[in-house]
């Protein structure tokens, strides 16, 4: 997958839920960059698709982010996200990053999928966690990348229309 087009891929966000959130370490930048990519995503007709862990238990997904899903989240129990999150690339973004995330990614490269996890969009309780999980994901073949590089390859282009609507979510 050299780029992440925008009409090949897919956003998935993993369980960014409220009483998860406190515990992450740059929590608070996980979900930001998150409403960034989930915003790119909506204006430039990228599918979005969101899971939340044992709901009861870690709460609903963060209003930030549940407000922006085009489509409710997904509850699940099991630590891969267990959906087809739609055609393409897979571009992950979410909590926690050496758990969810991971077993996650892995499950979808096991199909065959192109899988790329936003590392300023993914999280865990510590950074030796989150570390760990993105070198492990990197050696599975996943692209590591960041918010902006999945924004500015969604757009292609300065001469796309919505080019100055969507740099404004990342200035």
């Amino acid at each position: 997958m050299p780029l992440i087009s925008a009409e090949d891929s897919t956003l998935l966000v993993v369980d960014l839920q409220a009483r998860l959130m406190p515990a992450i370490a740059d929590g608070e930048a996980v979900v930001e960059n998150t409403a960034r990519l989930v915003q790119a995503a909506t204006r430039l007709g990228v599918g979005v698709a969101a899971t939340e862990q044992n709901p009861d238990g870690l709460g609903p997904t963060v209003a930030a982010i549940a407000s922006l899903l085009p489509e409710p989240a997904v509850a699940k129990t099991g630590f891969a996200a267990g959906i087809d999150p739609g055609p393409g690339a897979i571009v992950v973004a979410g909590c926690e990053a050496h758990v969810c995330v991971l077993q996650t990614v892995l499950a979808l490269r096991a199909t065959g999928r192109d899988v790329a996890v936003v590392a300023d969009a993914v999280g865990s309780r510590t950074a030796t966690n989150r570390d760990r999980a993105l070198e492990r994901m990197c050696a599975h073949g996943v692209d590591v990348v960041t918010t902006e590089m999945v924004v500015f390859e969604w757009l292609g282009s300065s001469e796309n229309a919505a080019f100055r609507e969507v740099q404004k979510l990342i200035k």
